[in-house]
């Protein structure tokens, strides 16, 4: 007996041919009917055992023990080791018996092949989604316990346990397994929310697989392979500001993984905005689906109308109704992805306060900044407390107005302000400018009611009467300038 590739040869003997068992059969039912004429020849025919290994001839034993002994020994050191695994030779091990006149075998040299190369696997159930595997486990309920608890992130027992009934009575009532899940909107008050369906985006499958005992996974191993998700290889578009560290800290790679992945560039490549690199990403093996129905209260803003009028200024602008927000019932249908809403449709909306419109009314008004030539008095009544001309040793430049029935100070004519501020004896004063050669000023003003570069119109208030800087009472200083040169104010004023 010898070595072949892979097997044991066992020739044929030299004189005896081996029986087919067609022959063998035939040759038994002659033997009993022709009695002692054969029995000195059958007492050498012996039942033999051919040995196969994954389809190929190994070689012949004695007897079946032969075999069942070196597997049972391996079977039984392997599970000092592996206890909790279901055991079994990896191998297809058959066994074909044969009379055989004179048969030449060899127990040991077999036995010997059997245990140098047989291997002990463990029975195990692959976990299969879409087409990525995701671990092997002792049972299929335990395969089944990893896709559960993994839909268990995302949905609680309870919810999880109705919808799988659910689909038990439509599978048992004949639905198909596709039909949409029906409507719950006739049970659902305003606020409340039903789980229609919980599905995955893959495939999954079981099968059974013998496979290295030391590769079993346990329920929560699974389920935390699950979670993390597999490697996929992305692609990533470079933007402003970005270099080789920040990218492959964002997918958490180390710099050296990224320049494997890219080995057109180097540590010190100066990479450009819009170029592609190849990055590694941790994607989900798969999405759990949650499919729900809610009905929630919504406002509805109020919009604001805009109206124009040629009464206010430009610039200038009312709120002639104040705007309030309405309220609506919404009914959705919601479908989530491992936690996040992927997809919201509305099935049905009802009104049940409308909103009112903010009304704002914007001035379309535009003020001539040139002056009309004539003054309006730019007090509210009041009295000549004061003229132009000398005064108590020296030239007062205006005229002094107190005494009005209020202290609003108006401008005189349409214009620019030129000045705005607080100015020594003057104290707070206005300068205006009416672009036609003509300026005046206000004085000891209590507050100023314009800015530089605005225009006035003619009659506008510009500030308040007061007593600020050097003066003697409550009252408005007003001056008049033509071309530069003082002027008496009652030669305009009106």
């Amino acid at each position: 007996m010898s070595f072949g590739k892979n097997k044991l040869y066992n020739p044929e003997p030299k004189k005896k041919p081996l029986l087919k068992k067609a022959l063998i059969s035939t040759g038994l039912v002659t033997i009993l009917a022709t009695g002692i004429v054969f029995a000195e020849e059958s007492s050498n025919v012996r039942t033999v055992q051919h040995v196969y290994v994954n389809g190929e001839h190994i070689g012949l034993v004695s007897d079946a023990s032969v075999v069942e002994e070196v597997i049972q020994s391996k079977l039984a050191k392997a599970d000092k080791s592996y206890e909790d695994a279901d055991l079994a030779i990896a191998e297809n091990v058959k066994l074909v018996p044969e009379l055989v006149f004179n048969p030449t075998y060899n127990n040991t040299t077999i036995s010997n092949y059997l245990e140098s190369n047989l291997t002990v696997k463990a029975k195990a159930v692959e976990l299969k989604i879409g087409n990525d595997v995701v671990g092997y486990f002792d049972s299929k309920e335990a395969a089944e316990k990893v896709i559960e608890d993994y839909k268990l992130k995302y949905v609680d027992a309870e919810t999880l346990a109705k919808v799988e009934a659910a689909k038990s009575t439509n599978k048992e009532s004949d639905v198909p397994q596709n039909a949409e899940a029906p409507s719950k909107s006739a049970d659902l008050a305003v606020g409340e929310s039903t789980i229609l369906d919980v599905t995955l985006s893959k495939d999954v499958s079981f099968s059974d697989k013998k496979v290295d005992p030391n590769t079993i996974l346990t329920v929560a191993d699974g389920l935390k392979l699950l979670e993390k998700g597999t490697l996929k290889e992305e692609k990533h578009t470079v933007k402003e500001g970005e270099v080789l560290g920040s990218i492959a800290s964002k997918y958490n790679l180390s710099l050296a993984s990224l320049l494997k992945l890219n080995p057109s560039i180097k540590e010190d490549t100066l990479i450009q905005i819009g170029q592609e690199l190849n990055v590694t990403e941790l994607k989900p093996f798969v999405d759990v689906i949650v499919k729900k129905e809610e009905k929630k209260e919504e406002t509805i803003a109020f919009e604001t109308e805009i109206k124009e009028s040629k009464e206010l200024l430009k610039g200038d602008e009312k709120v002639t109704q104040e705007g309030s927000d309405g309220e609506k019932v919404v009914h959705y249908t919601v479908e989530i992805r491992n936690g996040k809403v992927s997809d919201r449709k509305v099935l049905d909306e009802k009104t049940i306060k409308e909103p009112v419109n903010k009304v704002v009314v914007k001035g379309t008004k535009v003020i001539p900044s040139r002056g009309t030539g004539t003054f309006k008095w730019p007090t509210s009544g009041g009295y000549i407390s004061s003229h132009v001309g000398y005064r108590w040793g020296a030239y007062h430049k205006g005229l002094d107005i107190a005494g009005p029935s209020n202290r609003t100070i108006t401008a005189a004519d349409n214009g620019t302000v030129v000045f705005a501020g607080y100015q020594g004896s003057y104290g707070n004063k206005i300068e205006i400018n009416h672009n036609n050669g003509m300026k005046t000023v206000y004085a000891h003003l209590a507050s100023i009611n314009v800015s530089v570069g605005q225009t006035v119109q003619q009659g506008q208030q510009i500030g308040i009467m007061g007593s600020t800087g050097n003066s003697t009472g409550i009252h408005l200083h007003f001056e008049v300038y033509k071309n530069g040169a003082l002027q008496n104010p009652l030669s305009y004023l009106k």
